[in-house]
């Protein structure tokens, strides 16, 4: 407001032309000033002259803008006589606005006395021509694009001084290469680049347009240009020709994927490209039997069979192929060009021609001839389905299929077989069809899944090759009560203790309902106040236990019913033991069974190689080397050298291998005795028993003789049985093997033994002389005693 008051009590003054205008003492003088854009000198040139009266002597200052401020050094104020001047050329589009510059007066004694406003407006020159933002300007179009559509927008921009002819202009197309004979390219007002008339790809495929920015300076016109390429996507001019057609033209009937036809067509426009390549159709094909696909580097029509074809349907087919381009036809012809709007054109196809217009496309007529082959016969009903109640007669009626074949001529050229029976149950007649029971079902068979017997049934021609027809049986098989229940165990452990004790038992039946349980249970034989079950009926009972049963292996027999009557006696072995003396009977129970049966594996592997080596012994006997016995012994001690004993004479080799072997039963009693745990099995074959064995053998006490056996010898078939009665007591535990009594055997080297029933070892070949034993030391008289021949 102060600065208000001021402006309208103040005396204005303004010498721009030697004119100055002044007010009263102390108050605001508003001068402007022009500067040229760009002055070309001499510096310094003169603005104007700023006066004020006083009277008395003032000095004038000047700050801003130009002065001490950017750009620094343009302007300059004589402090005496206040004239105003430039000392460099400005720039209009740097600067732009309008320059208000500070003026002070001051007195001698350097107290204020005004302050002046001025103003410096800077004169725009037209140095600036239009610029473009950008050198090269690159669009893609269609050939077939309509006359009138915009290509390109461009938009150029002047630094001159805003609404004035400086910075006001308009655009132009310079030149245009290759130029187009029936195309004219214009430029719109505000930058939108077209043409008018018909592109063509066949004359350029790319036009160079030179744009041109002009403005309307008033003293003189500045202008610049910019390039734009304009690419011409070839249309579709020319539609494909079919040239002709390679393949068969014939398909097997049944056949898939072959390729019975290709078609070949030209086409004159760019290769590879929408308007070249080539799109084909079919006509005629109504069931869908034929698919057609370009070949996407020749441009063949490839023909492949998608859907079988049937013979006895048809036995050709006619097609009609036509084949066009994945680009739309398109023709451009100018017909009339005026000065002003679009030209008078003439098009076909494309998107500015008419729905329809153009040519039509090529095509060709094509027959496909399909050849006959042998075609499998055909059931009626592929799968059937049909109910026998199980344990029906062999013989019994199933199912009368039937099938026909398309092939033949007569009402039946083929036979019924069973392709897949896997219990063998079912018979076909080969030529009605019908099928029959061969074994009778069973519906607890496991080829029986959900009750449904599964089976596949073939009718096969005499063709070349023979062809197969293929139909599912489903046998549905009603149960009947043909099983009785039973236990799911035959042998359990019962605890022994002060109070009755049980252990579960559970019972099951194959049969279904209502053949199956709920069971009804009930014990047989010398059970009052020993064992009993509860409950009566149901699938899981107790068989409880009274104290009276002592520890052993008990047999109870358990009747169980079901609920038709059906009815099964079930020997059950029990095991009662102390299981709180012994904790693991139960685990050592089924341990003792475990082991049982690999010593059975065992022993008779065992008994097999003693076999093997007691007959190879038997052959050997008769070998005539011998070796002589050492006699240098330590200590001093030696025997006498003897080597008397010859090669029999009456010892013959068999000329085949024995067929029996026999084994006196009081022998085999004595080994098997030896044999009640596994280890007693490895001691029976001791070397103390191979000895034995050997001498018994010299005397003839084991024989070997083809055909029938001696009267208290053993046969091999004999063998085994004993074996096996033996090896089920071996299975048995330890506390159960109250029969056992070891065996007693005389201690090694007590010759005092009056008892000793050692066999005697007679020497028959030669005289023992008792001399002999004289230097042998005491170690040799039981050997002795042995050999000497009984008295």
């Amino acid at each position: 407001m102060v600065w208000l008051a001021l402006l309208c009590c103040a005396l204005l003054g303004v010498t721009s032309s030697s004119e100055l205008m002044i007010r009263r003492r102390r108050s605001w003088i508003i001068d402007s000033f022009t500067l040229e854009e760009g002055h070309p000198g001499p510096f310094p040139y003169e603005l104007g002259k700023i006066k004020v009266e006083r009277s008395y002597q003032i000095t004038f200052e000047i700050f801003g803008m130009g002065v001490d401020e950017h750009p620094e050094g343009v302007l300059t104020i004589d402090s005496t006589t206040g004239i105003l001047s430039a000392h460099k050329s400005v720039d209009y589009e740097e600067l732009k606005t309008l320059k208000q510059l500070k003026l002070l007066a001051s007195k001698d004694d350097k107290t204020l006395d005004t302050k002046l406003g001025i103003e410096i407006s800077i004169l725009d020159i037209n140095d600036n021509p239009p610029r473009f933002p950008n050198d090269l300007y690159e669009v893609t179009v269609e050939e077939a694009v309509a006359q009138g559509t915009n290509l390109l927008s461009v938009l150029a921009y002047d630094r001159d001084r805003p609404e004035t002819p400086n910075s006001t202009f308009h655009y132009e197309i310079g030149t245009v290469s290759p130029k187009p004979p029936n195309a004219e390219f214009v430029m719109g007002l505000s930058g939108q680049l077209s043409f008018r008339g018909c592109l063509d790809y066949e004359v350029g495929d790319v036009y160079k347009v030179l744009l041109v920015a002009k403005d309307h300076g008033e003293v003189v016109s500045l202008s610049s240009t910019t390039t734009a390429l304009i690419h011409i996507q070839d249309g579709n001019n020319h539609l494909p020709v079919i040239t002709g057609k390679t393949g068969t033209m014939t398909v097997k009937e049944g056949e898939t994927g072959v390729v019975p036809l290709r078609l070949h067509v030209a086409d004159r426009d760019l290769e590879h490209t929408p308007a070249w390549n080539a799109k084909y159709t079919i006509e005629g094909d109504t069931g869908g039997n034929f698919k057609v696909e370009t070949d996407p580097i020749t441009n063949d029509g490839i023909l492949t069979v998608l859907k079988p074809l049937d013979f006895e349907e048809v036995t050709e087919r006619e097609l009609l192929f036509s084949v066009e381009n994945e680009m739309p036809y398109y023709s451009c012809k100018v017909k009339a060009r005026p000065t002003s709007g679009l030209w008078e054109v003439d098009t076909s196809g494309g998107p500015a021609g008419p729905v329809g217009a153009g040519p039509k496309p090529d095509s060709l007529r094509v027959t496909i001839q399909v050849e006959d082959i042998n075609d499998p016969p055909m059931f009626t009903v592929l799968v059937h389905e049909a109910g026998l109640v199980e344990n029906v007669a062999i013989g019994t009626y199933v199912q009368t299929v039937t099938a026909v074949d398309p092939d033949s001529s007569h009402a039946r050229d083929f036979v019924y077989k069973i392709g897949k029976d896997p219990g063998d149950w079912l018979n076909v007649d080969p030529h009605t069809g019908v099928i029959t029971t061969a074994k009778r079902p069973d519906r607890e068979s496991p080829h029986v899944v959900d009750n449904i017997y599964t089976a596949i049934l073939h009718a096969v021609d005499s063709g070349e090759p023979p062809m197969t027809g293929t139909a599912t049986l489903l046998l549905h098989v009603f149960d009947q009560n043909d099983n009785a229940p039973t236990l799911s165990v035959n042998n359990v452990v019962v605890c022994i203790g002060d109070v009755p004790t049980s252990t579960n038992l559970t019972a099951l039946d194959p049969d279904d309902v209502p053949f199956g349980g709920p069971f009804t249970f009930e014990l047989l034989g010398e059970v009052e106040g020993k064992w009993s079950v509860d409950p009566l009926h149901g699938y899981k009972v107790n068989l409880v236990k009274e104290t009276i049963v002592h520890s052993g292996i008990h047999m109870v027999e358990l009747k169980i019913s079901d609920l038709q009557g059906a009815f099964a006696v079930n020997n059950l072995s029990v095991t009662v033991c102390d299981c709180t003396a012994t904790p693991s009977c139960r685990e050592r129970r089924a341990s003792s069974s475990t082991v049982g049966f690999g010593a059975t594996g065992i022993l008779f592997f065992a008994l097999l190689v003693l076999m093997i080596t007691l007959m190879l012994s038997f052959l050997m006997t008769c070998k005539k080397d011998f070796t002589f016995l050492k006699t240098d012994l330590p200590n001093g001690e030696s025997l006498l050298s003897s080597n008397v004993e010859i090669p029999g004479t009456d010892c013959k080799i068999p000329t085949k291998p024995p067929t029996k072997f026999y084994l006196p039963v009081h022998d085999f009693v004595e080994i098997m005795q030896r044999t009640s745990s596994f280890k007693a099995v490895q001691e029976s074959f001791h070397q103390q028993d191979y000895w034995e064995y050997n001498q018994r053998r010299s005397t003839h006490m084991y024989q070997y003789q083809e055909g029938s056996a001696k009267s208290g010898f053993l046969s091999d078939g004999g063998l085994l049985e004993l074996l096996q009665q033996r090896m089920q007591r071996v299975q048995a535990t330890e506390d159960d093997l109250h029969d056992y009594y070891p065996h007693l055997y005389a201690d090694e080297g007590d010759d005092a033994d009056p008892h000793n029933d050692q066999e005697k070892i007679d020497i028959l070949e030669a005289v023992f002389d008792h001399r002999q034993l004289d230097d042998l030391g005491p170690r040799f008289k039981g050997l002795a005693s042995v050999c000497t021949p009984a008295q």
